[in-house]
């Protein structure tokens, strides 16, 4: 009985290790979902997927959180959701400003090109500033457009090879803009190089596991040792169990011992 009590308590607190879990995001696309997942497996970060009314959520062990979120957070990872034309420009009965439509229209402007530059392989962050043209006051000259672009990149992509052809687009997608597109007044354009995570523990390959390599000393030790002192147990419980074999095992060694002091002596033998 005591045995078996001892092996529900174990199974007991393995269930509940094993549940020790929290959601990492929430409301996520099926697309970011997998985006997020694959990252996380490059770093050794077991994490897995959970359908949710609002959306995909991502579910990793608690201990692995911090990790987790500074390799995310390297990788801009999940992506910052975008409102589209179509959304923002619905039909819901509401009468707006000229204002707020200028608004609405200058946000929108901003949002489609930040969905477009983001699909350029390497970049993680990318931000546009709209300025459209306006006149301030009746009389005055109409003030020009303009734009300003930032852009989060990892080391794949090269600022030089793309930085024309991002003018180019960025200068025929905004009205009055078209022939702007090397006034660095009217149109500018900032690549910041993203830093990327750097794991401080190294995991190194030992068989089919994943080991700090801080610890592989200890588990290389253990890897010999534990055979020896298993088999020691092994022959341990054996003995215990079986009665005869003690018996024997008992008797040869008193034999040895006995051959062994009789070699010994140095006494005549006895006529």
């Amino acid at each position: 009985m005591k045995i078996i009590g001892a092996s529900l308590l174990l199974c007991v607190l393995m269930l509940s290790g094993c549940s020790d879990e929290t959601d990492l995001f929430g409301g996520l696309s099926e697309a970011d979902s997998n985006d997020v997942v694959a990252k996380l497996a490059d770093q050794h970060i077991e994490a897995h997927k959970r359908s949710e009314k609002a959306g995909v959520a991502i579910v990793v062990a608690t201990r692995d959180i911090n990790r987790a979120v500074r390799v995310l957070d390297a990788a801009g990872l999940p992506r910052h959701s975008r409102t589209s034309l179509g959304e923002i420009f619905k039909k819901e009965g509401v009468i707006s400003t000229p204002l707020e439509e200028r608004a609405r229209y200058i946000y929108a402007l901003s949002q489609e090109l930040e969905s477009t530059l983001s699909q350029i392989d390497g970049v993680i962050v990318a931000r546009v500033h709209v300025v459209l043209p306006e006149r301030i006051a009746p009389g005055e000259p109409v003030q020009p457009a303009s734009a300003a672009v930032f852009i989060k990149h990892t080391t794949a992509l090269d600022p030089d090879s793309v930085k024309g052809r991002i003018q180019q687009m960025v200068a025929s997608s905004l009205p009055g803009m078209s022939g702007e597109s090397q006034d660095p007044k009217k149109l500018s354009i900032v690549f910041v190089p993203a830093v990327e995570y750097q794991d401080e523990e190294r995991l190194v390959n030992f068989g089919p596991f994943l080991l700090d390599s801080q610890k592989l000393g200890f588990w290389k030790g253990v890897f010999w040792v534990a055979p020896v002192v298993l088999m020691l147990l092994i022959a341990a419980l054996t003995l215990g169990l079986r009665a005869d074999w003690r018996q024997a095992l008992l008797l040869q060694i008193q034999r040895r011992i006995r051959l062994r002091s009789g070699k010994g002596s140095t006494l005549p033998a006895r006529t």
